[in-house]
């Protein structure tokens, strides 16, 4: 089995191609519209947006992803219990530092961490996952997003879930910019900024969730028995993914934080934008982990 630090290795590797990628994509498209508009100045401001996009991303990707999932801070005196648990599997785990632990006001069973390494990480949990899961269960799924932590997959979940999302965004601005400036009949150019805005929009989904599929399913597999390890009991965990993924209620979340959760939480949503995060889910079944977990000796 390969050893973890090649894993690490390859997220610092896959972080750094991903932001590049989002660069070109951003230059890119700069270059196009400011072609089709001859505003030579909307490429110059492309890259600035761009690369001042990759710094945002990688330094305060994480209030983001707090503010997009609704995940309040909560400290040691609100939830003692739940603060106890994390603090121990941290140390257990060799953690630098123990993770902010922040909450999400849904009874929608779940969590996530997020943050650019160990010393700046977090761990989300919903109200449903406390009230509904027993002690076992609670600390097998806080130890697998632990895992993420220490096997540094938050830095690219973060990095991928925010350019994810703001790739959507730009589809969105360079349809309505395109149909503002259709007024102008005589301009070519603005009619092929409306066709090429119009396909860029029906396409964002597709692209953001391309985004997230550049992060390996395996880094999944290997949280899942890292946290077992941690803990010394896969079958908590295994329970406890067996109850999240069985669970009926949803959860109001932008779909382009489907990659943090520990179960992807549009898995029974039928929309089209759930189809597609469904489709280009980096989450390997939830059959198959169970299987895997219920299959390791500790």
């Amino acid at each position: 089995m390969p050893s973890p630090y090649k894993f690490i290795d390859e997220n610092n590797l896959k972080t750094w191609l991903l932001m590049t990628l989002f660069l070109m994509f951003v230059f890119g498209i700069g270059y196009l519209i400011a072609y089709l508009t001859k505003q030579n100045w909307i490429f110059y401001f492309a890259v600035i947006f761009g690369l001042l996009t990759n710094i945002w991303s990688y330094y305060y990707g994480d209030k983001i992803i707090t503010f997009l999932t609704g995940a309040k801070e909560v400290n040691k005196n609100d939830l003692p219990e739940i603060y106890r648990i994390l603090e121990n599997l941290s140390i257990t785990a060799g953690l630098p530092k123990t993770p902010k632990l922040y909450l999400i006001d849904t009874l929608h069973m779940n969590a996530f961490a997020t943050g650019r390494n160990p010393e700046n990480s977090i761990v989300a949990v919903t109200k449903g996952l406390i009230q509904n899961l027993n002690k076992e269960e609670i600390e097998g799924v806080i130890a697998h997003e632990i895992a993420h932590i220490k096997n540094r997959d938050i830095k690219i979940m973060m990095i991928a879930t925010i350019l994810a999302g703001i790739v959507a965004i730009m589809a969105d601005i360079f349809l309505r910019w395109g149909l503002f400036s259709s007024s102008d009949r005589e301009n070519k150019g603005n009619w092929l900024l409306i066709i090429f805005g119009f396909i860029l929009a029906l396409l964002a989904p597709l692209f953001a969730q391309l985004f997230q599929f550049a992060i390996s399913r395996k880094r999944e597999f290997l949280a899942d028995a890292t946290g077992a390890l941690i803990t010394r009991n896969p079958l908590g965990l295994a329970s406890a993914l067996e109850k999240i993924s069985k669970q009926t209620i949803e959860m109001n979340v932008s779909p382009a934080t489907a990659g943090l959760f520990i179960i992807n939480p549009f898995k029974n949503k039928k929309d089209l934008i759930s189809w597609l995060a469904n489709l280009f889910s980096t989450h390997p079944p939830v059959e198959e982990r169970i299987k895997r977990l219920k299959e390791m000796i500790i």
